[in-house]
């Protein structure tokens, strides 16, 4: 009889995935194991496991274990995988992109009316017992620059366009989306900047996009525009970032992401007016960890039966 694969899901809540085994029928097709994430596997769970889902991994654990043919990273972001120095050249590595589908663009929509319409000024002048009018522009006509139009950024786009919103974007391989007027490759991006009352950021971590907003771009916006940033902390440089709502040479900026999180009680992002900081609530909700099963289960199946991974990481890319 053929021994099962074993499996190591490396989760402090592995309910979820073990159900979604169990439902999809593969409970008797593996040997699964779990592990708090606070805890390191032992010589023989290094020795026997042959696929791992986690969220990262410490250096020294992937070469131990000889047997690892696949890792499933829970997180749409693999920086912490590609940059670890020792990532067996041969693993195959999938993520979870397009998990946040469900929330995450809501969050991004909630961001632009939060920072479009006069709510924080209406709520600020009741504490103070003030009756003031302040009165905003519709969306409609205005224009949403979307910088990664990956699963996200086409959600995102979606619900904007409904809004009368002309979206733009750029894309690594620029093709014709539905709801995007333009998509642009990223060498056009300072068209984008120049563009866009609104500016979303939804990019990767990567070499290339790292302090990707710098003082140089920053310029290239519109006086009166708003940054949102729900991709990655290390696309934008942060002093650059202070100095120019501080110029006024932007509106402001909504900040679900930083390069330290929790963000540092001394960062001047705290104390900036003019940009709002969200405790990276952009993505997670109580229902995920069943969202990435079924992509989970899904590859399970497909690296048992030997067919093509969904989700696979390019590292050439970063992503």
């Amino acid at each position: 009889m053929t021994s099962r694969p074993h499996v190591l899901l490396w989760t402090d809540s592995p309910a979820a995935y073990l159900e979604a085994i169990q439902a999809a029928g593969l409970a008797d097709r593996v040997a699964v194991e779990t592990l708090p994430r606070k805890e390191k596997p032992s010589a023989d769970q290094m020795a026997r496991t042959e696929a791992l889902m986690a969220y990262t991994v410490p250096a020294g654990v992937l070469p131990a274990m000889p047997k690892l043919r696949w890792a499933q990273a829970m997180m749409a972001g693999v920086e912490g995988w590609i940059a670890l120095p020792d990532l067996p050249a041969n693993l195959l590595l999938t993520c979870a992109r397009g998990t946040h589908r469900e929330s995450m663009p809501e969050n991004i929509i909630g961001a632009l009316f939060y920072v479009a319409k006069p709510y924080a000024a209406a709520v600020a002048n009741q504490k103070l017992g003030k009756w003031v009018q302040n009165v905003a522009p519709p969306l409609t006509g205005k224009t949403l620059g979307i910088l990664g139009l990956g699963v996200i950024g086409q959600e995102v786009a979606r619900i904007a366009a409904a809004l009368g919103l002309r979206v733009i974007g750029t894309r690594r391989r620029p093709e014709p989306m539905p709801n995007v007027a333009e998509v642009l490759p990223a060498e056009r991006t300072p068209e984008v900047l120049a563009q866009s009352d609104f500016l979303l950021l939804l990019l990767p971590a990567t070499r290339e996009t790292d302090n990707f907003i710098n003082a140089e771009r920053l310029a290239m916006m519109k006086p009166g525009a708003w940054l949102l940033n729900f991709g990655r902390g290390h696309l934008i440089k942060d002093d650059d970032l202070v100095a120019a709502v501080k110029a006024k040479k932007i509106a402001g900026a909504m900040l679900d992401v930083f390069r330290q999180e929790p963000l540092p009680a001394e960062h001047p992002f705290w104390t900036t007016e003019g940009i709002i900081v969200l405790p990276h609530i952009g993505g997670p909700h109580p229902q995920r960890d069943r969202i990435v099963a079924r992509l989970f289960v899904e590859n399970l199946g497909r690296f048992l039966d030997g067919r093509p991974l969904k989700e696979v990481v390019d590292r050439n890319a970063g992503y």
